[in-house]
C-alpha cells in the first residue's frame, strides 16, 4: 500500500461544493496531493452545537476529504480570536494591533487538541502528516503526545517576525515553541527561516547539523521554500481568458486608457491605504496622466468581525472617494473599486490586460498575485511589476520594480516609471522573472519539501548521534 500524504489546514477546499477557498494555501495543497494518495483533513467552515465524534469523510480519486465542525466559542476563540488577533499581527510585525486574551488562547490549544483527536483516527503507521499555516502550530506536540511518531512537517505561509517580536506575545514559548515538535518546519524566504533560527536559540536551542536545532529533547530541520504556482497552466489560462466577453467588456470600458490593477484581501498587512496614498501623490504631480490611466483594484472582504478590518474598509472606501472627488471628470472615474471576488479565469483575464499591476503590502509571506500576474503577461508586450521589498516574492522576481511602501513619493514615482517604462525594458525585466516562475513551480514547491521532511526521518536521531559520538552510555 503507498504511503499517504496527510495534509492539515485550519480549512478544507472540498470538491463539488459551494465552499471555494481562494488564496495560496489552497493551490499550493491541491498541487501537493494531485499525483499522490492522501487525505485533506480540517475544519468544514460550519459551526456546530454538537461536539465532533469523528471526521466527515468524502473520497474523490486517490484523495480523501475529512472535516469537522467548529463551536461558536471554538470559532471565535481560536480563529477570530488568537489566530487572527494575535498571531497574525505579530508574525507580520504588527505588534500594536496584537489583543491577547487568556481565554482566547486556551480556545487556540483546545481546537489544536480537538483536531489532534480526531486525526488519531485517521493517522496510520506509514502516514507522512504535513501541517499547514498559523493556526495549527502546537498540533505536533499535540499527536506525539498522543504516540504518533509519523514525519511530521510544518509550513508557514505567512512571514516570521524576529525574536523581540515574538516574544512580546504571553506565553510564547507554548506556541511558537511547541513547533520543535515538527521533524521539518518550513518558510517562504531564508529570512523568516533565519528569524526563527533566532528564536529557538533565545529559548536555548542549540544548532547540531546544518539548519537543525535541538531543544527539550527534540529536534527539528528548519528550510526556506518559496511557494510557486501552476505557472504553464496559468499563463495558458490567462492567453484564454483575455478573449472572454467579461475582459473585452472592461477593456473598452476603459476607452483606451491604461490599467493599473491591485488585488488584495481586505487586510491592514496588505497596504492598500499607502497605495492608494501614492496613486493621489502621482495624480497631483503627474498632471499629464489625468483621464489616462484607471487604477481598478480588487478587494474581498475577509475577517469582517474584526474591529481591525472594519476599520480599515472605512478607510479605504473614504480616501478612494477623496481620489475620485479630487480628481475624477465625467467621463473618468481614477479608481475603481471592486469589493467581491472573482473566479481565477476572470482574473488571470484581467491580469493579463493590466499594464500595471501594484503589489506592495507592507509585509507578506510570499504574495502570489505578484507571480501570477508576470505568468498571466503576453511575453511580446508585457506589463510592469511594481512590488513591495516586504513581500516574499521580491526575493526571487528582482525584475519588478522594487519599491518601500511606506515612501509615498517613491511608489509614486514608480508609478510613473511603469506606466512610461518602454517595450524593450519591460521584455527584458520580464522574461527572466517568468523562466524562474517556470522552473519554481507549486509542484517543485511540495516535490522539496517532502523530500527534505523524508531526509529528516532518515538522519540519526540527536540520541543516537550522541551515543555514536560517547557511547551507549550517552
Amino acid at each position: 500500500m503507498a504511503t499517504r500524504l496527510i495534509i492539515v489546514s485550519n480549512r478544507v477546499a472540498i470538491p463539488d461544493t459551494r465552499q471555494h477557498l481562494a488564496g495560496g494555501l489552497a493551490v499550493a495543497v491541491k498541487a501537493a496531493l494531485r499525483d499522490r494518495v492522501g487525505v485533506w483533513f480540517g475544519w468544514s467552515g460550519d459551526i456546530s452545537g454538537q461536539e465532533a465524534t469523528a471526521p466527515r469523510r468524502l473520497k474523490r480519486g486517490r484523495v480523501e476529504y475529512a472535516v469537522i465542525d467548529l463551536s461558536e466559542a471554538d470559532f471565535q476563540e481560536y480563529y477570530n480570536g488568537f489566530a487572527n488577533r494575535v498571531l497574525w499581527p505579530i508574525l507580520h510585525y504588527r505588534v500594536d494591533l496584537q489583543e491577547y486574551s487568556r481565554a482566547d488562547q486556551s480556545g487556540y490549544m483546545r481546537v489544536n487538541s480537538l483536531f489532534a483527536d480526531q486525526l488519531d483516527l485517521i493517522i496510520e503507521d506509514d502516514d507522512v502528516v504535513w501541517v499547514h499555516d498559523y493556526h495549527l502550530m502546537p498540533l505536533a506536540r499535540e499527536l506525539r503526545a498522543r504516540g504518533r511518531v509519523n514525519p511530521i512537517g510544518f509550513f508557514l505561509h505567512i512571514p516570521c517576525a524576529p525574536p523581540d517580536i515574538l516574544a512580546t506575545m504571553p506565553n510564547h514559548e507554548e506556541i511558537l515553541g511547541s513547533l520543535v515538535h515538527y521533524d521539518l518546519v518550513g518558510f517562504q524566504t531564508d529570512n523568516d527561516r533565519d528569524n526563527f533560527a533566532h528564536y529557538l536559540t533565545s529559548l536555548g536551542a542549540k544548532p547540531v547539523r546544518s539548519a537543525s536545532f535541538a531543544l527539550d529533547g527534540r529536534q527539528t530541520r528548519l528550510g526556506a521554500f518559496p511557494v510557486g504556482i501552476e505557472t504553464a497552466v496559468y499563463a495558458r489560462l490567462a492567453r484564454n481568458a483575455v478573449r472572454s466577453r467579461f475582459v473585452r467588456e472592461m477593456v473598452e470600458s476603459l476607452n483606451g486608457q491604461k490599467l493599473m490593477l491591485g488585488v488584495d484581501r481586505l487586510d491592514y498587512s496588505k497596504g492598500i491605504i499607502h497605495r492608494l496614498n501614492a496613486f493621489d501623490r502621482f495624480l497631483e504631480v503627474n498632471p499629464e496622466w489625468r483621464s489616462r490611466v484607471t487604477y481598478l483594484q480588487v478587494t474581498p472582504k475577509s475577517r469582517g468581525e474584526i474591529r481591525e478590518y472594519a476599520q480599515i474598509e472605512n478607510e479605504v472606501t473614504t480616501l478612494i472617494s477623496k481620489i475620485n472627488g479630487r480628481f475624477g471628470e465625467a467621463a473618468w472615474t481614477p479608481v475603481r473599486y471592486v469589493n467581491r471576488s472573482y473566479s481565477r479565469t476572470a482574473l488571470a483575464g484581467v491580469y493579463r490586460a493590466a499594464d500595471v499591476a501594484l503589489v506592495t503590502p507592507l509585509r507578506d509571506g510570499m504574495n502570489l498575485v505578484a507571480k501570477e500576474f508576470v505568468a498571466a503577461q503576453d511575453p511580446e508586450n508585457p506589463g510592469a511589476l511594481i512590488l513591495s521589498q516586504f513581500a516574499g516574492a521580491a526575493a526571487e522576481l528582482d525584475g519588478a520594480v522594487i519599491v518601500n511602501p511606506h515612501e509615498v513619493e517613491g511608489v509614486a514615482a514608480a508609478i510613473k516609471q511603469a506606466l512610461e517604462m518602454p517595450l524593450i525594458e519591460r521584455r527584458d525585466r520580464h522574461g527572466p522573472m517568468l523562466a524562474r516562475l517556470l522552473d519554481h513551480t507549486v509542484d517543485q514547491w511540495s516535490d522539496s519539501f517532502l523530500t527534505a521532511l523524508g531526509e529528516t526521518r532518515q538522519r540519526p536521531s540527536l540520541i543516537e548521534g550522541l551515543r555514536a559520538m560517547f557511547g551507549a552510555s550517552a
